[in-house]
């Protein structure tokens, strides 16, 4: 089964999200989010610049760690013989996409590059389109989900828990570069990205909850069988 894990911090990092998000729709924040974003913007030499935009393709969720988690996932069905080895791609995509994906939409909050007028309040009457799908950081919840994702299909694979190391430069090292450069390169405000961070969180660890092994099934001839994301049921999957 998968470690036990109190609810109590995903309550404090939803009412932080809420908020956050009630004293930016009051009109709080906002200009700490804009000496961030003007110091950024008027801060961005070619050489730091384009490392910055080059790294922050870690939390490209869907060039990047889409991908990856899909191939992971096939590789793991196909050693496995397991339908169950998709779930935590098939969990994340959902989770993200009725989540990040709708907020965003609602907020209609533009990003600091946006040139219009009142670039930084939430539901920005002049920005649509792409130009108004800032808030939540959608880079910061997908990079908290996906390397989650990552972390449960490479455990499953190796068919052992990942170590402290592996864990936190598969799970922390990202996250923190991406907040860092999605910031500085004027992707998103400050609060967008401490947004995205507590909402990524969240889903993360609702992923971590799910028994994926354990999920009933009907019979599959087979496929239902488990795909190695429960310790105890790693020595028991095909090679």
């Amino acid at each position: 089964m998968p470690e036990k894990k109190s609810w109590w911090l995903d309550a404090v990092l939803v009412a932080a999200f809420v908020v956050i998000t009630v004293a930016l729709m009051r009109g709080h924040l906002l200009r700490l989010d804009e000496r961030v974003a003007d110091w950024s913007l008027s801060h961005q030499p070619p050489v730091p610049y384009w490392t910055a935009r080059v790294l922050n393709y870690l939390g490209q969720g869907g060039q990047i760690l889409m991908p990856l988690s899909l191939l992971l996932s096939a590789l793991l069905v196909w050693r496995t013989r397991s339908a169950r080895a998709a779930f935590p791609f098939v969990a994340a995509f959902v989770l993200t996409y009725v989540t990040i994906g709708p907020l965003k939409i609602w907020a209609d909050r533009a990003a600091p590059r946006f040139d219009g007028p009142e670039r930084v309040v939430m539901h920005n009457p002049y920005a649509e389109g792409g130009y108004a799908m800032s808030y939540p950081s959608g880079h910061l919840g997908n990079s908290l989900v996906w390397y989650a994702v990552l972390a449960i299909l490479i455990a499953a694979l190796l068919r052992r828990p990942l170590s402290r190391a592996e864990t936190y430069a598969l799970r922390v090292a990202p996250v923190v570069i991406v907040f860092c450069t999605t910031v500085y390169t004027g992707f998103h405000w400050l609060t967008d990205s401490i947004a995205g961070l507590l909402l990524g969180v969240v889903l993360a660890r609702l992923i971590e909850r799910i028994p994926f092994d354990r999920l009933p099934l009907p019979a599959l001839r087979g496929w239902e069988r488990p795909a190695g994301f429960t310790p105890s049921d790693r020595s028991a999957s095909p090679v």
